[in-house]
């Protein structure tokens, strides 16, 4: 974790201007190590007994880990919640984007139902800015032209030790929103739109 520091150092400063664009986020990444820092539990109070909702996560397209408590009984924790949008910016261009929290509560609950709660997610896409959905289109038919990447409701995973199979059927019968399932690919989407499956 000691690596950690230096994405956090990038993350502080490329919201201390309110800008979120690709130049700020890069700019601070620029020469960072490949792991983003969490707000830990420890970082946050302990006193309290309401439930703590956490989720750990790795990217495979920046080699980022993130392990954090997003969501404290019924309130979510806005840093922790600003980190995890800046840990799931599109990492074509760097933007970022606010997430719908449902998708957070999603991934905790998608856990726990595979019987690994707290257990690392791969992520393999967050938000998608309109460009990398149009990029993505044009070299896949199985992209859709309104995902819901771009609005920031949407994101494909893979858990290690879980098969993929097992994991749609798991998010499937939350019945919590859309699921696609990707054999070749390895990986489930589930969103926080309507429930649907495909």
């Amino acid at each position: 974790m000691g690596r950690a520091t230096s994405v956090t150092t990038a993350f502080a400063s490329a919201y201390s201007s309110n800008s979120f664009s690709a130049s700020d986020a890069f700019d601070g990444l620029a020469s960072a190590k490949p792991s983003v820092s969490s707000l830990s539990a420890s970082a946050i109070s302990t006193s309290t007994l309401k439930p703590q909702y956490r989720l750990r996560l790795f990217h495979t397209h920046t080699n980022e880990h993130l392990d954090i408590v997003y969501r404290q009984g019924d309130s979510y924790v806005p840093e922790a919640i600003d980190e995890l949008e800046f840990f799931l910016r599109d990492h074509r261009t760097g933007t970022v984007h606010h997430f719908d929290p449902r998708l957070f509560d999603l991934l905790n609950d998608l856990t726990a139902k595979v019987g690994r709660p707290q257990e690392e997610i791969d992520v393999v896409c967050g938000y998608r800015t309109p460009w990398s959905n149009n990029f993505l289109r044009n070299r896949s038919s199985a992209v859709a032209k309104h995902s819901l990447h771009m609005q920031a409701m949407a994101i494909d995973i893979r858990m290690p030790g879980i098969q993929t199979a097992q994991l749609r059927d798991a998010a499937l019968s939350l019945h919590r929103g859309g699921v696609g399932y990707y054999a070749r690919q390895q990986f489930v989407h589930v969103d926080v739109g309507r429930v649907r499956r495909w």
